[in-house]
């Protein structure tokens, strides 16, 4: 029969899904920025910063379950792990400001003329939805193994990509389909998205 794992084995498979996480995320961040700045799409620009917000949702996490794993001592008689549920609160409050910020610089930006996006932003964002599933995947299951409610949401977090992408996708392919004229579809997916 097996055991099930202890609150330091379950801490560490967390936190090395989570860093796996940060890193495709720091990955994603510049790709989809750059990828945005060139290409000229908003939608792009805002999906790296939401990128950004899951790198320092992240590392909240990483911070929780390192510190829900430490022993119990005279502070904390019961353990620590209250940090953890505290530090997937931290995740969803994060994810609600980086909305805010996004649908203010989607308005702003709706407003603004611009140019079309370039192609190849769509071929940026199919890249990006291929890497956010999977990494939505196994970041999920290890949650599920390790019965980790921040490692969980920090999943969600990926899943949540996957959505917005999706999102930018067709704001981007209406825009490029339109022409001239239709610019701000590309403005409108990340209005919508976040």
């Amino acid at each position: 029969m097996e055991s099930s794992p202890t609150n330091r084995e379950r801490a560490e498979r967390g936190q090395t899904s989570t860093l796996l996480g940060i890193g495709a995320n720091v990955a994603l961040v510049l790709g989809k920025g750059t990828a945005g700045v060139v290409g000229h799409s908003y939608a792009l620009i805002a999906e790296a910063i939401e990128s950004g917000t899951d790198i320092f949702s992240s590392l909240i996490v990483w911070l929780g379950l390192r510190t829900a794993a430490r022993e119990p001592d005279t502070n904390h008689p019961y353990g620590h792990g209250k940090a953890e549920p505290l530090a997937a609160i931290a995740v969803a409050f994060a994810l609600v400001c980086a909305a805010a910020y996004i649908a203010t610089e989607g308005v702003l930006h709706i407003l603004t003329p611009h140019q079309l996006p370039a192609p190849f932003t769509l071929a940026v964002l199919a890249v990006v939805i291929l890497i956010k599933e999977t990494l939505y995947r196994r970041v999920n299951q290890v949650g599920e193994e390790v019965d980790s409610s921040a490692v969980k949401a920090d999943a969600w977090h990926h899943r949540a990509d996957v959505i917005t992408s999706c999102t930018a996708f067709i704001g981007i392919s209406i825009a490029l389909i339109g022409g001239k004229g239709w610019e701000s579809a590309d403005d409108w997916a990340a209005l919508i998205a976040c």
